[in-house]
């Protein structure tokens, strides 16, 4: 089992930046990928950005230039997002998988808004 615990959401400015983080816990396995994605009200969950174990990423074209993923080696992931626009506005959850979804463990969820 994986605990993940997030941190870092809240309301912002158009324009501002925040910060989250990600801590996973537990049955950790060498090989993973921890990501972002979000879920705005009345539309779907969609990948915000991944990073695998090695540092790999990958980012949604919406967020391009303005968020940047990192991980640690305490198995904590950060998502810094910069230049937020009220569309960025939905409820951010951690994520935690395998590369094959072998495992797929989520976060409780933080909500991020961004005021116009």
């Amino acid at each position: 089992q994986v605990h993940l615990v997030e941190s870092g959401g809240g309301l912002v400015q158009t324009g501002g930046s925040l910060r989250l983080s990600c801590a996973a816990s537990g049955s950790i396995f060498k090989l993973n990928v921890m990501g972002w994605y979000r879920q705005a009200s009345g539309k779907q969950r969609e990948l915000v950005a991944d990073i695998t174990n090695d540092g790999n990423t990958n980012y949604v074209d919406s967020v391009k230039g303005r968020f940047t993923i990192s991980r640690d080696t305490t198995n904590t992931v950060y998502l810094q997002m910069n230049s937020l626009k009220p569309e960025d506005t939905a409820v951010y959850y951690c994520n935690y998988r395998g590369y094959y979804k072998e495992f797929d463990y989520w976060g409780q969820g933080t909500q991020v808004t961004v005021s116009s």
